[in-house]
């Protein structure tokens, strides 16, 4: 009990200081994608932008391990699936919670492809790591996507960020539902810290920032965003105006 009120202190120290967090776990169910080629250098540089989590898979850690610094926290997701098989919807756990804490993770990561066959394992693979993560108090972060060709309507997201609260996360990233208003609806009815992602990369950065600014503005707790950022070179530059925007500076 108390492990986990200490770590999710530490994921979110103050309210005026959103969660910058970055998904760098693509490489299993995408291959080595653009801007994933090297994960050190990347993991090096947005650690210099200001990020304060950083999630990859479990055998990525070895990378990132010897860069990491004291300041920057680590997610370990561990949901798998790959675009080479034919049910890329479907994750699968392929670790735990404590080997996760093993390899030094302040925060476990699943994901839940709502709205596809696959749907049902899926959640009980969500209770599972629930379970796990409460024994050993570690927080548990659920990435809620819906998978239709919309990304979801805001009734659909908001349905599925309350349900991967209500099955045991304890922060949930999901997609923006197009605008302040909707999106503020899901803060409110989603009882745990909300995390908006990134989704297919934009070219318009101003659009992108924007969309980031107008989430914190509805009561989002950060972002969880990777392709958007890690796939802009250079990342830094980027990755300095996120974190004065989710840490107070403007």
């Amino acid at each position: 009990m108390y492990g986990k009120t200490i770590r999710m202190r530490r994921l979110f120290p103050d309210p005026k200081r959103r969660l910058f967090s970055v998904p760098l776990d693509h490489a299993v169910s995408m291959g080595p994608i653009d801007g994933l080629e090297e994960l050190a250098p990347l993991a090096n540089d947005l650690q210099a932008g200001g990020v304060d989590l950083l999630i990859v898979t479990k055998g990525a850690v070895r990378e990132v391990a010897p860069i990491l610094r004291p300041t920057t926290q680590l997610g370990v997701h561990v949901s798998a699936s790959t675009t080479l098989g034919s049910t890329s919807h479907r994750k699968v756990l392929v670790g735990t919670a404590s080997e996760a804490a093993a390899l030094g993770a302040d925060l476990l990561s699943v994901q839940v492809n709502f709205g596809v066959p696959e749907e049902p394992e899926m959640l009980v693979d969500l209770g599972r790591a629930a379970d796990e993560c409460r024994t050993i108090g570690l927080p548990l972060l659920c990435m809620a996507y819906v998978k239709k060709s919309d990304g979801g309507s805001p009734d659909e997201l908001r349905h599925a960020a309350r349900a991967a609260a209500d099955t045991g996360a304890d922060i949930v990233k999901t997609s923006y539902p197009g605008s302040r208003e909707e999106f503020a609806r899901l803060c409110r009815t989603t009882p745990v810290p909300v995390l908006i992602g990134g989704g297919v990369r934009v070219d318009d950065e101003a659009a992108f920032l924007a969309v980031v600014a107008e989430s914190l503005a509805a009561g989002g707790a950060g972002i969880c965003i990777g392709r958007n950022l890690f796939q802009r070179s250079p990342v830094g530059p980027l990755a300095q105006r996120l974190a004065r925007l989710l840490h107070g500076a403007g």
